[in-house]
């Protein structure tokens, strides 16, 4: 499975704070057997989020989109805004499960905003922006993304 990563925050676009989720998640995809086809930052700026989704989405080369950070309920936190804005559809379900699982360690967990959906046959997963809270979302969904993926291209869901 060919994942892009995309990590958004202006304090990291802004070199003023290291990407430490980015590389997080990179570890755990590569741990799944994922392939890691690029990795991205950007600020919490709507239309620059919307313009690397799209770009991502379209370029045919990925078949999952990780982002990680603004899910939160910040001034600046746009992601879910962001990402509901390119897909075509959405899958509430993963969001639920993540908060769900999350919830068990931190009862915090339930005011990421994080979605999920597709655009095309490309996945998109908002996780939170920290790196244990994004590991932690994404191994909550980490087994239903390959079947999602294969969905999308045709497959059967039995």
């Amino acid at each position: 499975m060919r994942v892009a990563l995309v990590t958004i925050s202006d304090s990291v676009a802004q070199g003023v704070r290291q990407d430490r989720s980015g590389p997080a998640l990179r570890e755990r995809c590569v741990a799944l057997g994922w392939q890691v086809v690029s990795a991205h930052v950007v600020s919490d700026e709507p239309s620059e989020i919307h313009a690397r989704l799209l770009e991502l989405a379209d370029s045919g080369v990925t078949d999952v989109i990780l982002t990680t950070g603004g899910t939160g309920l910040g001034p600046r936190d746009s992601t879910p805004e962001a990402t509901q804005a390119v897909c075509e559809k959405m899958i509430p379900g993963l969001g639920e499960l993540m908060r769900e699982k999350g919830r068990k360690a931190n009862p915090r967990a339930v005011l990421s905003r994080g979605v999920a959906g597709v655009r095309g046959r490309t996945i998109f997963v908002n996780l939170p922006g920290s790196p244990h809270g994004a590991v932690e979302s994404l191994d909550a969904v980490a087994d239903l993304l390959p079947h999602a993926v294969e969905v999308l291209g045709g497959a059967r869901h039995d």
